[in-house]
């Protein structure tokens, strides 16, 4: 009787551990990527598409991974033409009484917003940060309001901001999805890596105030293909990372909040990355402002405009599936009408295989497009009226 009862307490302990034994030993499963974190997200950046999600809606503390946001919205002023990266930045008061990590800006002040950038997104400095708030915004309120602004647009539900710095302030906070979209959006504009993507760096070189910059992302030097984007910490936040990498042609985003130290944050981040270019392969299609159709346009000075991706376009696979029979579909909105701005949102392009929608993306304005005037509908009706004739 005892054998007997020796082998069946056996047998429920082999049913009871045996599918995690097995789980572990399988590469796909993907449970215990960040198990130590409050909350993490993966996914890939062309497509969006999420890989491995924890908690990634909950709302918490991002710390100085709120930068992103502020170098987005740098990124896009430069983009627009609206700043240029040799503009003089001049610290204010306010920017240099920053505390936290800082590059040490004095009042008064002046470096180019390359310069800026460098100590922003390498030495996560505050200074720099309100500095060029103040620059793009004339304050650093309006610059918040512009976060929001831009967050709202994202589809962001789990972020509110109320600096560019991410010190701590009540009603601050993100979320590990809306932090990955963030970076998914900053992205796209590729020459941001640069300084994301830099371990070390110098300000000021050339005088005796020579400031030595160090990445905050260790990942960077010890993680092939890491070039971005941004730790964050505080008492309250903990040890973040939103975290960017490329292989191939792949690039995944992996971000983490709440870790218990540097060293479990990298870790876990780590797991994530490796999970995503094991076991995925991206197909890229489309490169950011490549002419992809053209769309009438009323009352337009000309009668059609080209429409160019807003993004990258890629198809995500598991790997070893095939790319046959995807199929490329313009959606274009109703009436579009003069005037138009350049990257003005006119359609959006889909991607389908076998009915099913892989990937969806906005389709902008090549370029800006006036009003017709008065002759120029006197000419179209007259060259109408020939034709008729």
């Amino acid at each position: 009787m005892k054998r007997l009862l020796s082998t069946l307490l056996i047998g429920m302990m082999l049913l009871t551990f045996a599918p995690s034994a097995f789980a572990k030993q399988d590469g796909k499963h993907t449970s215990e990527l960040a198990h130590e974190a409050k909350s993490a997200v993966l996914i890939e950046r062309d497509t969006g598409k999420v890989l491995y999600n924890k908690n990634s809606r909950e709302r918490l503390a991002p710390a100085s991974m709120t930068k992103i946001m502020t170098m987005l919205l740098i990124m896009e002023a430069l983009d627009e033409g609206k700043i240029k990266m040799s503009d003089k930045v001049r610290t204010s008061e306010h920017a240099a009484s920053m505390g936290g990590s800082q590059i040490f800006l004095e009042p008064g002040e002046e470096m180019t917003v390359t310069e800026m950038l460098k100590g922003i997104a390498i030495a996560s400095g505050n200074d720099a940060s309100v500095a060029m708030a103040e620059f793009i915004s004339g304050s650093e309120d309006e610059f918040v309001k512009k976060m929001n602004k831009k967050a709202k647009e994202l589809g962001l539900k789990d972020t509110s901001f109320k600096n560019p710095t991410g010190l701590t302030e009540e009603g601050h906070y993100s979320s590990a999805y809306d932090m990955a979209i963030m970076a998914k959006e900053l992205l796209k504009y590729e020459s941001i890596t640069k300084f994301t993507g830099t371990y070390e760096d110098y300000l000021r070189e050339n005088t005796d105030k020579k400031f030595w910059l160090v990445n905050t992302n260790r990942l960077i030097k010890f993680y092939p293909g890491v070039d971005g984007v941004k730790t964050g910490y505080t008492g309250e936040a903990k040890y973040c990372l939103t975290a960017s990498a490329k292989k191939g042609n792949m690039r995944a985003i992996a971000v983490v909040f709440g870790a218990s130290t540097p060293k479990e944050r990298n870790a876990q981040v780590t797991k994530m990355l490796d999970y995503a270019f094991s076991q995925y392969e991206t197909h890229p299609l489309y490169k950011r402002n490549e002419t992809v159709a053209k769309a009438k346009v009323k009352k337009g000075k000309q009668k059609v405009i080209e429409l160019t991706t807003s993004e990258p376009i890629s198809v995500l696979t598991k790997k070893g599936e095939d790319m046959k029979h995807v199929k490329k579909e313009i959606k274009m909105n109703n009436n579009v009408s003069a005037p138009v701005q350049k990257g003005q949102e006119l359609g959006t392009l889909v991607l389908k295989k076998d009915g099913k929608v892989l990937a969806e993306s906005p389709v902008v304005a090549k370029e800006d497009m006036e009003k017709a005037g008065y002759l120029t509908f006197l000419k179209r009706a007259m060259g109408d009226w020939t034709k008729f004739k």
